[in-house]
């Protein structure tokens, strides 16, 4: 099979070890991490790479995107002549921890907590996560006005999400064994010292990411989203996001 991949750029360490190890051909498109600032500018840079990928001379057998809602910066991307493959993720945090079970155990209590990782760390101007509101909706929330948009129940979801308070005392580091290098972690934990944190060790995993470029999409972890559909928030810790006709 050949696919499209359109990655965001803190994921590259952990898309080329699955590029090595795929069967199928994939041709990437990184874009840099800083986009997410306007989840806006963000979505319309897609849609515009998911169109310019339908309009091309290339068939390919999907779409795949190296993202989660992302701040929504996803949410009503419409898949066109080939289908979109998305994991189940409600930001890169899931995509490096490997599961969205994973993401439950350590940041459920807490979505907004402050943590760091090689392939985020070395990307951008922030070396550690920055989980603020204005990544959803671009201004502080306003329950109402997010109730009017999403619908009461996505909508008390999104504000509880965003308005957790952030655990001033720790960063977590999200150690991917097969991307791991030598003195990042000594170095991320001195920076972390440098602003009275302490920095925690918590396990990665590539198993989305490798998941997403072997072909095999579990229905539980990947949204297939076919043709002349669209990508449609959730909002909850399991489904994520849904594909509606447009």
């Amino acid at each position: 099979m050949r696919f499209k991949l359109l990655s965001c750029d803190v994921l590259t360490r952990e898309v080329g070890y699955c590029l090595f190890k795929t069967p199928h051909t994939v041709d990437p498109v990184f874009t840099e991490k800083g986009e997410h600032n306007a989840p806006g500018r963000l979505r319309e840079l897609l849609q515009g790479q998911i169109d310019a990928v339908a309009a091309g001379e290339t068939a390919y057998d999907a779409v795949l995107l190296g993202y989660g809602l992302c701040g929504n910066a996803t949410l009503g991307l419409r898949a066109r002549r080939f289908p979109l493959v998305i994991p189940r993720a409600h930001d890169c945090t899931t995509l490096f921890l490997g599961s969205k079970e994973a993401f439950k155990e350590h940041f459920a209590d807490n979505p907004s907590q402050t943590w760091a990782s090689t392939g985020y760390s070395e990307r951008g101007a922030s070396v550690f996560s920055d989980s603020s509101t204005r990544e959803w909706t671009g201004s502080t929330p306003d329950l109402a006005k997010l109730v009017e948009i999403y619908g009461e129940e996505n909508a008390k979801y999104i504000y509880e999400t965003m308005n957790v308070t952030h655990d001033s005392g720790s960063v977590w580091f999200i150690d991917v064994p097969e991307t791991r290098c030598a003195g990042v972690y000594e170095r991320i934990g001195a920076l972390a010292a440098g602003e009275g944190k302490e920095l925690r060790r918590i396990a990665g995993s590539i198993r989305l990411i490798e998941g997403l470029l072997s072909g095999d999409w579990p229905e539980a972890d990947y949204l297939v989203v076919p043709p002349d559909h669209e990508v449609e928030g959730v909002y909850d810790l399991d489904e994520v996001i849904r594909a509606r006709p447009v």
